[in-house]
């Protein structure tokens, strides 16, 4: 288990300023992030990595010369959110470009595409490539499917060698693609992993079995069997991966790098004794072994497990292989001396920008805020248990995550509503901090849905019913668009839906807002509970959803708790506000109760 925490939902950002004063000769805090503390060469391509904390040393550990310029570090198993991955790379970017690398996960996905999206438009040029190298979690057919694990090391390595050696943009990520092609990997597991706080692992193996084809986030394997002996482990990860040779290469004479990867709990002495096998095996193959690893590469917490990656090197891909390195938990060859940076100290704070509003949307942000102060009450009240769903077939960081974007969004809806904010802005603001310090998809997927909200509030005025309705219906389709998931995929969208769409129904019908929303409650719920016979088609989840059947999906039961809770705020808020409305006036905001 993990033992030493002082608030869980604080753990990511304590643990990262420990991480940068103990490590300050080789990296420096930005937002969302750090960043290398010395100076890289004008115009060399930046390389940004990142994803969600507990994976130590991916993803700070590995930042610094002839490795990554800058880590965009989420919380606990969660994504960074776009503004922390913009932050950090333009903190890292030389001029020029940056290139993104990170593990295939959907939450990750979603905010690096955004990033990069919000930094061309800024005129940065910016290319990605996603690690693929997990061998159980698709077939050869569906590569582009497959998560990142411990391969996130060589895909890092080669396109930041290649960014060391003067490649351009375009060539940096053709170097990353090549390397991604050519790597493999396959894991295992004796036991889950536990966050901080938590009573119990993300999932469990039975006394003397092993859960095969492992995620780095507890997401349970797809096999389970008796554990081995350790000559036996290493005939299997070995047996799993020698099949699936790169195209192009013929296994006997190619030169390998073998990453054996433990995952927190195993000990050194029992990944040698794993490895003295494997290198038999590959040699036995015809394989030339090449720079061994054996060792924490990518974790999980205290997951007791183990992964091999295999790393088919080609001329180009061997010579960038001997790059050196100089990083806080990973170091070859020698760096020459490097010139540490003499930026002035970086700020985090931001200036409130506060638009002018009139005094009926600055009343109507008081309502938002008491909205607000409802979801936090709420989400703190059910974390445990939106986490326990979460675990099923996840990786159950959904209540922690819900918790920091409820309470940052309180926080920066309640400064701007203080500093004059009519509603609109004062949800953008909670919008944008809600998507900001929770991360993760569902992080971007609830700043998605407040922003179309918000701009449905506007400044100006109460705002009307139809305005409200049309808010949640802009949040619908940008949330579909944007995760693109579909009803019956097991996401939020499945409560989601029902609820725009009976609110929509139920205002067009003449409906005041406070009866409108609570139907609307009533419909997402029962398609939250309804969601625990789907099997889940998106996310990490995918890969073994069968593990959830039964189970409600945490985001859609998030939501519907929400919706759920916030409409009594709706009802008093449209009772408080509306005493000179004309209530026949179906266009006025709220009529009376």
């Amino acid at each position: 288990m993990t033992r030493l925490w002082n608030e869980p939902s604080a753990f990511a950002d304590e643990m990262i300023d420990g991480f940068v004063a103990a490590n300050a000769r080789s990296v420096r805090r930005v937002q969302g992030g750090v960043v290398r503390a010395t100076v890289a060469p004008e115009g060399q391509v930046a390389v940004v990595i990142g994803g969600g904390s507990g994976h130590y040393p991916a993803f700070g550990g590995l930042v610094g010369p002839g490795l990554a310029h800058g880590a965009a570090m989420g919380n606990l198993f969660a994504s960074p959110s776009t503004q922390q991955i913009a932050a950090v790379a333009k903190a890292a970017d030389n001029g020029g470009g940056v290139f993104f690398s990170y593990g295939n996960y959907a939450g990750d996905v979603l905010n690096f595409d955004a990033a990069q999206d919000r930094l061309r438009a800024e005129g940065i040029s910016c290319e990605t490539v996603t690690v693929t190298d997990d061998i159980s979690s698709a077939g050869p057919r569906e590569k582009h499917k497959r998560r990142g694990i411990a391969g996130d090391l060589t895909v890092f390595r080669a396109a930041a060698a290649a960014a060391e050696a003067g490649y351009d943009l375009a060539e940096v990520a053709r170097v990353a693609r090549l390397a991604n092609e050519r790597t493999r990997s396959f894991g295992v597991a004796f036991t889950g992993c536990t966050l901080p706080g938590a009573e119990q692992p993300l999932f469990s193996v039975p006394e003397g079995r092993m859960a095969v084809g492992l995620g780095i986030h507890g997401e349970p394997g797809i096999d389970e069997t008796d554990i081995p002996t350790a000559d036996g482990l290493a005939e299997l990860l070995v047996e799993k991966l020698l099949p699936e040779v790169p195209d192009g290469v013929e296994a006997r004479g190619a030169r390998v790098v073998p990453v054996l990867n433990g995952l927190g709990s195993l000990k050194y002495e029992e990944l040698f004794v794993v490895y003295r096998r494997v290198a038999q095996l590959l040699e036995g193959a015809g394989i030339e072994i090449v720079d061994p690893h054996v060792g924490e590469y990518c974790t999980s917490f205290d997951m007791a497990g183990v992964s091999l990656t295999l790393f088919w090197l080609d001329d180009e891909l061997a010579a960038l292989w001997d790059t050196p390195v100089d990083t806080p938990a990973y170091r070859r060859g020698s760096v020459a001396a490097q010139v540490r940076r003499r930026d002035a100290e970086e700020t985090l704070d931001a200036v409130l920008d506060i638009p002018p509003a009139d005094d009926a949307s600055r009343a109507a942000a008081r309502t938002v805020v008491a909205a607000l102060e409802t979801v936090v009450a709420t989400i703190d009240a059910h974390a445990d248990e939106l986490g326990r769903i979460d675990a099923i077939a996840g990786d159950g960081d959904h209540g922690i995550g819900m918790q920091r974007g409820s309470h940052a969004a309180l926080d920066a809806g309640r400064a701007a509503a203080q500093g004059g904010a009519g509603a609109g802005t004062t949800l953008a603001h909670a919008a944008d901090a809600w998507s900001d310090k929770a991360g993760g998809t569902s992080g971007a997927l609830w700043g998605v849905i407040l922003t179309a909200v918000a701009g449905a509030l506007g400044d100006e005025g109460r705002p009307t019913r139809t305005a409200i309705a049309s808010g949640v219906a802009a949040g619908r389709a940008g949330v579909m668009a944007y995760g693109k998931a579909e009803v019956g995929d097991k996401t939020m969208v499945d409560a989601l839906v029902p609820f725009s769409s009976e609110l929509t129904q139920q205002i067009d019908a003449g409906a005041r807002l406070a009866d409108a929303w609570r139907v609307a409650a009533d419909a997402a719920t029962r398609a939250a509970v309804a969601s625990a016979d789907l099997l889940p088609r998106m996310g990490r989840a995918r890969t073994h959803g069968e593990h959830s059947l039964g189970t409600p999906d945490p985001g859609a039961v998030s939501l519907a708790l929400l919706a759920t809770a916030v409409a009594d705020v709706v009802a008093a808020g449209t009772h408080n506000a509306l005493d000179t409305v004309d209530p026949t006036d179906l266009d006025q905001p709220l009529e009376r109760n």
